[in-house]
């Protein structure tokens, strides 16, 4: 940067007290309101990655540090799956050590994350035409705490372009959203009822 010069900001001395600045509250919705409005954006938000190989304490803290309960698996660029908290802190490292996988602190994200092949999403352009209600309606009939967002403009790849959250949808409408996971598989089955 030749020719620039800068200059150091003057400085003021405070009072003893002062008003600590916080975020304006989120724009609380209703089950009227539109879809898009509880939609996390990733073209606004940076989406939390972490690699297949990562242990499950490092997902753990990269949760914590975060504030998310869903990081996305991926590899460089290429989203591979989705892994949560109630992947990492609930019954799945446990059973996957009873069958043989090895000691809990040994697991890798790769082995409890959800893989994209066995995970649904909804279609942007669907999105654009809900309301939250509607939302409300998939969480219940899906029983899922998260829903993906999908996007393919022509001519290119499929692009995960959001994700709606079941305590974030919670917060904004102010009651918790009560969602029940179901199992989708008989492996599910087989595993919810101890092998």
């Amino acid at each position: 940067m030749t020719g620039t010069s800068f200059r150091p900001l003057g400085t003021h001395p405070l009072a003893a007290r002062a008003l600590l600045a916080r975020p304006a509250p989120g724009k609380p919705v209703t089950l009227e309101s539109p879809a898009l409005e509880a939609m996390t954006d990733f073209t606004q938000t940076q989406p939390v990655g972490i690699p297949p190989e990562a242990s499950l304490a490092a997902a753990n803290e990269a949760m914590i540090t975060y504030g998310v309960r869903l990081l996305f698996v991926t590899e460089r660029e290429h989203l591979l799956g989705i892994v949560s908290t109630q992947d990492t802190l609930g019954e799945r490292p446990v059973q996957l050590r009873q069958q043989g996988k090895g000691a809990v602190s040994g697991l890798s994200v790769a082995d409890l994350m959800h893989p994209l092949s066995t995970l649904h999403a909804l279609q942007l352009a669907d999105v654009r035409h809900a309301n939250v209600g509607d939302l409300l309606a998939t969480f219940q009939r899906l029983g899922s705490r998260h829903l993906l967002v999908a996007e393919q403009a022509p001519g290119q790849p499929l692009a995960i372009r959001g994700l709606f959250s079941a305590t974030q949808l919670g917060r904004q409408l102010g009651a918790p959203v009560e969602t029940f996971e179901r199992a989708q598989t008989f492996a599910q089955i087989e595993a919810a009822l101890g092998g």
